[in-house]
């Protein structure tokens, strides 16, 4: 609605039309962490996602955002899944075992291969989880059309509940392409009055490699014509720098670089076998 109309309206409920209503100070960005993108195992990215939203619980650390990659290959599984393929533990890739792990998140499975992957640990503030999906989210598709690329959410029902790879079907956590294809992948996990979104952006898929996870190779859309055939770093820097941006802009947020202290790394690494499937 037309900030104006916003205004006159309030006038007239408040009985005040001597002038406009008095406009609350805007509250100062709060400071967030941002820590540069590095690639690791999965079972070491997902112990660090779950170990800064626990560090962040404690007061060891503010709110924080990341991006990172997926080195060697993996697959992640939802935190709930209970099945998947057993040819999948012989999975290999460019002469290197595909690894299995668990996310602290639901959903389904991921096989993260030319993707890139964002992850958020922040305070509720009294929102409930679909609002924080939505503006985090929302942020996402805003960065992107400054790319020329149209995202919009999903719109897959229950059926989800019946497929094994999580980019099967998109459902309203989800960002697609108006030709179906699936770019980002989201899920949350919250613990008490804190959450931890991350989500997969699907922008180099092997089609062969999706093939032989999957079967599907046929389903594997066309990416974005905004993203380039081969993968660079600095086009990969843009693309988080845009994010960055947007989460600023929409949270009041002023994000800062910093670093794992040798503490909360160790902390972190502690709890990386947890998250393997062996």
């Amino acid at each position: 609605m037309d900030e104006a109309v916003t205004n006159l309206q309030a006038n007239l409920v408040q009985g005040n039309l001597d002038g406009p209503v008095e406009r609350e100070q805007e509250a100062p960005p709060a400071v967030w962490h941002w820590i540069p993108e590095y690639t690791a195992s999965g079972a070491l990215q997902m112990a660090t996602d779950i170990g800064l939203l626990e560090q962040l619980i404690q007061g060891k650390q503010p709110p924080t955002l990341r991006f990172y990659r997926w080195s060697p290959v993996a697959i992640s599984l939802g935190y709930h899944q209970k099945q998947w393929p057993d040819y999948w533990r012989s999975l290999t890739w460019q002469g290197q075992p595909v690894e299995i792990v668990r996310r602290p998140t639901g959903g389904r499975a991921v096989l993260h291969q030319g993707d890139l992957t964002y992850a958020v640990v922040m305070p509720m503030s009294g929102q409930r989880r679909q609002d924080w999906y939505q503006t985090l989210c929302d942020a996402l598709i805003e960065a992107w059309a400054q790319l020329g690329v149209t995202l919009q959410y999903g719109t897959a029902g229950r059926g989800y509940r019946d497929k094994t790879n999580c980019f099967d079907l998109a459902t309203a956590a989800d960002l697609v392409t108006p030709t179906g294809y699936k770019l980002v992948g989201s899920a949350q996990l919250r613990r008490d009055r804190y959450l931890l979104q991350h989500g997969s952006i699907r922008l180099w898929p092997d089609p062969q490699l999706y093939a032989q996870v999957f079967g599907q190779e046929s389903s594997l859309l066309e990416p974005p014509k905004a993203i380039p055939k081969r993968g660079n770093q600095s086009w990969l820097d843009k693309l988080s720098s845009l994010i960055v941006q947007e989460l600023e802009r929409s949270l009041n947020i002023s994000v800062q670089t910093a670093s794992f202290s040798t503490e909360n790394m160790a902390e972190i690494k502690s709890q990386e076998a947890s998250f393997q499937i062996t």
